[in-house]
């Protein structure tokens, strides 16, 4: 039935699909050789996307359950182990992956069994992610009205609900649960604005009350215990970036993030770090001390220590001041749990890219339990940034951007707050410079991320200043942004002091 779905009436499967791969690679931010168990594989679409995103270097077994494996699913042997199952777990039994991933497996009559024989196949500390029909959304219950008024015509699974779902996997001692509704691209949409549609249907899924009709519920979960150290894996292969990258992280109350994050990079991109340049904005907890004997145990890394007054856009302008690679990374803190996706940006920049922008709201992005008035002003401001520029812009303003040594250097930051993340990404575009967004995650905020101190109501006003600043200065796009020399001279003379 899910098959005939994919194949027949759904007009979009293979982009769904895809992106359904993006958010397996996404939320357990996958590192090469992790293993996955995907059950139900079928003809094999979605194990293809997960080779895909994969880049075939995360070992992949596909179950099928029946009287053999599917012809779709045969093709793929020489780069996936295909197993026919009769039975559950079958030939899987004593066997452990790092996740697990299926579509469409569970109802209501065989759900608690297979929860615990998929617990048994999760090695401590891996994961699994189901996606789910949600039977709460509107299309489904007009269905299972007509089954019961004609049943011959209509048949639907008796489907577990997200609150069941979580209920049912506490019980079996799974940890980190996550029930999410998403995707409002299903029936009796057309299939000629799905893709039009795709906007809406990222606001609907962010709205509190809403986001309970979406079609599908995403279902995520760990076996205990959380703290189980994941492959020290190495993920450089462009030796032109080598001794080549400068991070910059404003740090802000950040002495819970700043040793991890630092750790982090230095185990999966080592080579690439030419330096570390964490700025230490004002801090009123224990972030200096942190930041200083990070300092002590590699000289790499460099604490710049900011007095008042603070702000992201003077913390990037003093932490690109005292940067001195050939590329300077800027991120966030809390981008601990995104350190894979760097891997993409890093290979944007080895192809000659001048700036590589991390995407929240790329096509193949995952973005689950975002704040929907971040969203709201986010798109608004990029609508408007689009109108006057008249350029089609995604996301600009995401804190997580990999730059060429000039045009850090051409930047010339004038706001002092989160503005400034307006500005390095519309003032490289305005002036020419060539730019590459890279799909990146954000999946549920959690404590161990930090909170973010983003106010709408404070810095509405200055992203409103950024726009209209670079409107006057390139005529609303028709002339490009001068690229200020002096600036690029006054920063190479205060490097050199």
């Amino acid at each position: 039935m899910t098959e005939k779905y994919w194949s027949v009436r759904d007009p979009i499967s293979a982009e769904r699909l895809l992106w359904r791969a993006q958010a397996v690679r996404h939320t357990f931010h996958l590192l090469p050789g992790e293993t996955i168990l995907e059950l139900a594989c079928g003809s094999g679409r979605l194990t293809r996307s997960l080779r895909k995103v994969t880049r075939g270097e995360c070992p992949i077994t596909a179950a099928t359950f029946g009287f053999g494996a599917d012809d779709g699913v045969k093709e793929l042997k020489r780069d996936v182990e295909v197993v026919a199952l009769d039975s559950f777990p079958g030939d899987l039994r004593g066997r452990t992956f790092d996740y697990i991933v299926a579509n469409n497996l569970l109802d209501l009559h065989n759900t608690a069994w297979l929860l615990k024989e998929v617990q048994r196949l999760l090695r401590p500390g891996g994961r699994l992610l189901f996606f789910e029909t949600n039977p709460w959304n509107p299309m489904f219950q007009l269905r299972r009205i007509a089954a019961k008024c004609v049943p011959f015509a209509f048949h639907e699974r008796a489907l577990p609900s997200q609150v069941h779902l979580y209920e049912l996997m506490s019980e079996l001692g799974f940890v980190r649960i996550a029930t999410t509704c998403y995707d409002f691209l299903y029936p009796p949409i057309p299939g000629w604005c799905m893709r039009v549609a795709r906007n809406l249907s990222l606001v609907l899924e962010n709205t509190p009350g809403v986001r309970n009709m979406a079609g599908t519920i995403l279902v995520h979960a760990q076996r205990p215990p959380c703290d189980v150290p994941r492959p020290d894996v190495r993920m450089v292969e462009h030796t032109s970036l080598n001794d080549a990258i400068s991070v910059v992280v404003p740090c802000h109350n950040e002495e819970m993030n700043a040793g991890s994050l630092v750790a982090g990079l230095l185990q999966h991109y080592d080579e690439y770090i030419h330096q570390i340049v964490l700025v230490d904005d004002n801090s009123t907890d224990g972030t200096r001390q942190v930041l200083e004997a990070l300092a002590a145990t590699d000289g790499r890394i460099r604490p710049v220590i900011r007095t008042p007054p603070g702000g992201v856009g003077l913390a990037l302008r003093d932490g690109m001041r005292a940067a001195t690679g050939k590329y300077i990374l800027i991120m966030d803190c809390d981008f601990l749990q995104i350190l894979p996706e760097l891997r993409q940006m890093f290979d944007s920049a080895a192809e000659g890219f001048d700036v590589v922008l991390g995407s929240r709201f790329s096509r193949a992005s995952v973005l689950i339990n975002y704040p929907i008035q971040k969203i709201l002003f986010n798109r608004t401001f990029h609508l408007l940034a689009s109108l006057l520029f008249r350029r089609r812009l995604r996301d600009l303003t995401n804190n997580l951007k990999l730059l060429k040594r000039e045009v850090a250097d051409n930047l010339n930051l004038e706001s002092f707050l989160f503005a400034a993340n307006a500005e390095t990404g519309l003032k490289p575009l305005l002036m020419g410079y060539s730019m590459d967004p890279v799909p990146i995650s954000w999946i549920n905020r959690t404590s161990d991320m930090g909170q973010s101190s983003f106010s709408l109501l404070t810095n509405g006003w200055g992203y409103t200043k950024v726009l209209a600043s670079l409107a006057w200065s390139t005529r609303c796009g028709r002339r490009p942004l001068a690229r200020p020399s002096e600036a690029s001279k006054s920063l190479g003379d205060r490097r050199n002091e």
